[in-house]
């Protein structure tokens, strides 16, 4: 027996009132939640909270959406400011209570092996197995990681200096450069110097780990080793290096389990799954945002939002349209609770514009298959070029060029190409293997019109680029 609609109450707050208008006017339509968030490119999850005044993450393009498509002549548009900035003033000037509760909270203990045990299988939304715990963590474990798989990081000559014994000094200089190189990878791509620099690090910190450690600094060093491990596997993925990439991934995700730090761990198997949906393989992608999403209930809301996009761009590869829609929907749902005080330092990147721009790539892949109208990676790829700073200028890059794409695909050709050549002007400057084949990808659907002038010029640029 289907459930009676939760009563709401416009007058409690801003947000509720919202609801309460949006609501009314969806009956009106005669629209369920599914086909009117399907219309306006978001899950009917989403829709219930906004009806409900629980989703705060209402971003202006969706208020101007609901108008249009349920012809309020720009009612949401016009209330957008009044409800949705209020809201996020309301959770500023709550974050210092939040942090304060936080660091109250017992730290996550210390593992001598394992963090889960057991053989008992968890099934999560979207998987076609349940997930056998003990199966997927042996996999990672630090004590599986063969001598050989060690060896290729150890093969410096010179070695390099090492400590008589570990100190917080020692962690401190892991720590600092990884955000050194993850800042480097970020500007500049994982190619070239950047790449020689992060495969010298790596045989260092792996180093480390066979030198003299107090017992109470253990988790520390393998914690700092591990995010080091991610920062390097993923100029190794940049850089295609992939066999390079996943060994690395993967010694970071064993650390990570050593240490019993959740989110550096949840962080490895994201990137693992990233990576096996770019090679082609999806299916392991899924299973490795799987993995990742092992006991959800000890990452950040942040986390859980770029796990989330991991399996959508997993779902969207394999042209799954109703999981991938899902997933989204998820991503979103989490991304919206998220609070970055919560976060570790590592995840300062997923802002929103990280946000949006792994979300529209999942949607892309269905928008050129015409599986999925294009509206909705359109405007999350352009939320994500506005948003990304210098710091970020690959992201930045690779969403402006997936943007021309997709506009080129689905839209008007002289548009994209203008776009195309914005985003060339700022891949020249990258050394990404990643960014240098969305750019062939351009080239590839630009062919369809290459008698347009303005698309004829674009693709003997996208030809110089890619020479060069």
């Amino acid at each position: 027996m289907a459930q009676p609609m939760r009563k709401l109450r416009p007058e409690a707050s801003p947000a509720e009132w919202f609801g309460n208008e949006l609501r009314r006017l969806r009956l009106a339509a005669k629209l369920s939640a599914t086909a009117l968030g399907q219309s306006v490119q978001v899950s009917g999850s989403v829709i219930l909270k906004i009806e409900k005044g629980e989703y705060p993450g209402c971003q202006l393009d969706l208020a101007q959406l609901l108008d249009a498509e349920l012809g309020t002549d720009g009612l949401f548009e016009r209330a957008w400011p009044m409800v949705f900035n209020r809201n996020h003033a309301d959770k500023e000037r709550t974050d210092a209570d939040r942090q304060a509760t936080s660091k109250g909270e017992a730290p996550c203990p210390a593992a001598s092996g394992l963090m889960l045990g057991g053989d008992e299988l968890e099934s999560r939304p979207g998987s076609h197995q349940p997930v056998n715990r003990r199966t997927f963590l042996n996999a990672g474990s630090l004590a599986a990681l063969t001598p050989t798989d060690l060896a290729k990081y150890l093969a410096s000559d010179p070695q390099p200096l090492l400590p008589d014994v570990i100190r917080t000094t020692d962690i401190s200089q892991v720590h600092t450069v990884a955000s050194a190189i993850s800042g480097w990878d970020n500007s500049f791509g994982g190619g070239g110097i950047v790449r020689h620099q992060a495969t010298k690090a790596m045989q260092w910190a792996v180093s480390l780990l066979n030198t003299q450690c107090p017992t109470d600094l253990r988790p520390d060093l393998t914690a700092a080793v591990a995010r080091l491990g991610v920062v390097v596997g993923a100029t190794a993925f940049d850089a295609y290096a992939h066999d390079d990439a996943t060994r690395a991934f993967t010694f970071a995700a064993a650390c990570a389990e050593e240490a019993g730090d959740w989110h550096l761990r949840a962080k490895a198997y994201s990137l693992l799954a990233r990576q096996a949906v770019w090679i082609g393989r999806p299916d392991d992608g899924l299973t490795h945002a799987e993995k990742g999403l092992v006991r959800a209930d000890r990452l950040t809301a942040t986390e859980q939002a770029m796990l989330h996009t991991a399996r959508a761009r997993a779902f969207g590869a394999m042209g799954n349209a109703r999981d991938t829609i899902t997933a989204v929907g998820l991503a979103d749902d989490a991304f919206s609770r998220a609070w970055p005080q919560d976060d570790p330092p590592h995840m300062a990147y997923y802002d929103a514009a990280q946000h949006a721009g792994d979300t529209a790539h999942a949607l892309f892949a269905l928008a050129v298959r015409g599986r999925h109208t294009p509206g909705g990676a359109q405007r999350r790829f352009t939320a994500a070029v506005d948003g990304h700073t210098d710091d970020y200028k690959r992201s930045r890059a690779i969403s402006r060029t997936k943007l021309a794409t997709l506009i080129m695909v689905t839209g008007d050709p002289r548009q994209a190409a203008q776009v195309g050549n914005t985003a060339l002007d700022e891949v020249g400057r990258l050394t990404s293997r990643r960014a240098a084949d969305d750019v062939r990808e351009l080239g590839r659907a630009a062919a369809t019109y290459a008698k347009i002038p303005e698309v004829a010029a674009l693709r003997q640029r996208v030809a110089t680029a890619v020479r060069a």
